[in-house]
C-alpha cells in the first residue's frame, strides 16, 4: 500500500509539470514489472499503456503470474483466485442446457424437415402387393354338332322325311344359321345318278350346352326319279353365327 501511494503522488507531480506546455503531457501510471493495476486519474491526467503492455487487459486474469484479485489485493503467481459468482452461474447454465448434470429428460431428436413423412415411414412395415387375379377369359365361341340324318319314306318316291339333331358344344349361344342337305338319286341297280342340294333354316337360338331336333320333308323334281328309283338324303352341312 505504501509503494502504491508513493507512485500515485509521483505521478500527480509529474502530470502537473507536464501540463504547463501547450499539449497534454504523458506519464507512466504504473511501474513496469509491478502489479500492473492502473490508478484512477485526477484532474487533467490521462492513462496511457506502457510499451509492450495492453490497454484493455493490464493484468493476466485470476490465474496469471501476478494478476490482481477482484477485491483489489495482489496475489502471487500460481495462487488460485477466489471463486467468482459467474462460475456458479455458468455451471448451472451448462447443466440445465445440456441435461447431463441434472438428470432431466433428453431433448427429442429432430425428425428432419418433413415429420409427417418420417412418422409414416417409421410406423409402416414392408408393403405387400395385393394379390392379382387373372382377367376372366372370353367365352368360347359357339360350336354345333349334327347327328346322322334319320330318314323316313313318304307316299312319293321323290320325297322323304329327314330328322336332324343339333347340339351346341361352345360357350356362346347360336343365334341363327342354315342347314344344307344333299339328296342323292339312286337308280334300281344302286347307281348314284345325281345329288340335289337344298337349304333349310337352322333351328335357333341354341344355348351353350343345349340341343334340339328338327324334321323336314325333302323333295326333288318328280321327273328326276323315274319308276324303280328313289332318293336318299345323306349329306348335311351347317353354318351358324
Amino acid at each position: 500500500m505504501g509503494a502504491s501511494t508513493a507512485v500515485v503522488c509521483l505521478s500527480a507531480v509529474l502530470a502537473a509539470c507536464g501540463s504547463g506546455g501547450g499539449g497534454g503531457g504523458h506519464v507512466a501510471a504504473g511501474v513496469p514489472g509491478g502489479s500492473g493495476r492502473a490508478v484512477a486519474p485526477t484532474g487533467d491526467v490521462s492513462l496511457a499503456p506502457l510499451a509492450g503492455g495492453s490497454a484493455s487487459h493490464p493484468g493476466k486474469g485470476p490465474r496469471g503470474d501476478a494478476g490482481a484479485a477482484a477485491d483489489g489485493t495482489t496475489r502471487p503467481a500460481g495462487s488460485p483466485g477466489p471463486p467468482g459468482p459467474s462460475s456458479d452461474v455458468a455451471g448451472k447454465g451448462a447443466g440445465a442446457g445440456s441435461g447431463a448434470g441434472t438428470g432431466g429428460p433428453p431433448a427429442p431428436a429432430s425428425t428432419g424437415g418433413n415429420p409427417g413423412r418420417a412418422q409414416a415411414s417409421s410406423g409402416s412395415g414392408p408393403t405387400t402387393a395385393p394379390p392379382t387375379h387373372p382377367a376372366p377369359s372370353a367365352p368360347a365361341p359357339a360350336a354345333v354338332q349334327v347327328g346322322a340324318p334319320e330318314r323316313e319314306a313318304t307316299g312319293q318316291r321323290w320325297c322323304e322325311k329327314v330328322t336332324l339333331s343339333f347340339r351346341n358344344t361352345g360357350g356362346t349361344a347360336v343365334r341363327s344359321g342354315t342347314v344344307t342337305l344333299g339328296t342323292h338319286i339312286i337308280g334300281a341297280l344302286g347307281i348314284d345318278w345325281a345329288t340335289i342340294g337344298s337349304t333349310r333354316d337352322l333351328p335357333a337360338p341354341i344355348a351353350p350346352g343345349a340341343g334340339t331336333r328338327k324334321s323336314w320333308t325333302v323333295c326333288v323334281d318328280a321327273w328326276r326319279v323315274p319308276l324303280g328309283m328313289h332318293i336318299e338324303t345323306r349329306d348335311v352341312s351347317v353354318q351358324w353365327k
